[in-house]
């Protein structure tokens, strides 16, 4: 790789790959989710709008007279790993719910920059046609993190699991800390 363009068509085909793979993994993630309406629709939008996306860096390429490379997006294929893990521990549902939610807007973030850098580079190449369906992407993904992270402010686990471990130590004595028992001692020596 030796020119912008090269590195401009190579990062446009990892976007493009990130994208396909988000849209199945918001498939999954709507479908595990049946029991949750607002959140299954969520992911449907996200899951449509996301599709759409595809479709504009699809556009780019048809402009520049380029055919994507076989590639593999390895900063989403890790994210969506990350979350087929958690899903095989078998959380609870509201504890999947959270996670989702905060796994969905990490991957908004790393989209952001992502397409951030995209649009320097075309800016940088004059591709006017790449950087106004690239801001389209970019105005998309930051509209959509902000509303994931609206829900998940109003997203609360049932249990905190804090509850036992407070109750444990209510049946413990309090000890007292070295440092008190110190000055304890040495205002008897006193």
């Amino acid at each position: 790789m030796q020119t912008a363009k090269e590195l401009f068509v190579h990062e446009l085909t990892d976007m493009l790959d990130a994208e396909q793979k988000l849209v199945e993994a918001l498939g999954q993630m709507a479908e595990d989710h049946s029991e949750e309406p607002q959140l299954q629709k969520g992911f449907q939008q996200h899951q449509a709008q996301t599709e759409k996306q595809v479709e504009r860096l699809q556009q780019i390429f048809e402009q520049l007279g380029e055919q994507p490379e076989p590639s593999e997006c390895k900063g989403i294929k890790g994210l969506i790993e990350e979350r087929d893990a958690f899903k095989e521990e078998d959380p609870a549902e509201d504890i999947l719910s959270i996670f989702d939610v905060g796994a969905a807007i990490k991957v908004e973030s790393y989209e952001i920059n992502a397409y951030n850098s995209l649009i320097k580079l075309a800016d940088q190449l004059n591709v006017n046609k790449a950087v106004k369906l690239l801001n389209q992407n970019l105005k998309e993904e930051e509209q959509t993190r902000t509303k994931l992270e609206a829900m998940s402010r109003k997203l609360k686990p049932d249990n905190l699991g804090i509850e036992e471990e407070e109750e444990e130590q209510e049946k413990r004595p309090a000890r007292r800390s070295p440092a008190s028992v110190k000055k304890g001692r040495s205002r008897r020596a006193a």
